[in-house]
């Protein structure tokens, strides 16, 4: 069993290519966590979770290093459509409690 995380960061990237995959591919590229091995959670934050700015999250992280994360994505393949994903985030005043993420999406492929 994994340990509970004790910090986060959020980030945000758009790939733009004719086959999804790529685009895909190209959206973690501009988030800057292609090199890590994702693995998306549900929406759970633990307890006293910190969170880091992204240049201190380069030192944190490690190319091929495990990464928890929750995603949100959207895609069509409509020409000229504009799609959107995003994130909302809960975290209670009291640090010993869990927090929530949520994401919203749309797919219109």
């Amino acid at each position: 069993m994994f340990p509970s995380p004790t910090r986060m960061f959020l980030t945000k990237g758009v790939g733009v290519h004719r086959h999804a995959l790529t685009a895909f591919e190209f959206a973690l590229r501009d988030a800057d966590i292609e090199q890590q091995n994702l693995v998306d959670v549900s929406s759970i934050l633990p307890a006293a979770l910190r969170g880091y700015r992204s240049r201190s999250r380069d030192q944190l992280l490690k190319p091929g290093d495990i990464t928890f994360c929750v995603l949100a994505r959207s895609e069509t393949n409509e020409f000229g459509r504009h799609v959107y994903a995003s994130l909302g985030l809960a975290r209670p005043a009291d640090p010993d409690m869990y927090g929530y993420i949520y994401r919203s999406y749309t797919d219109t492929v």
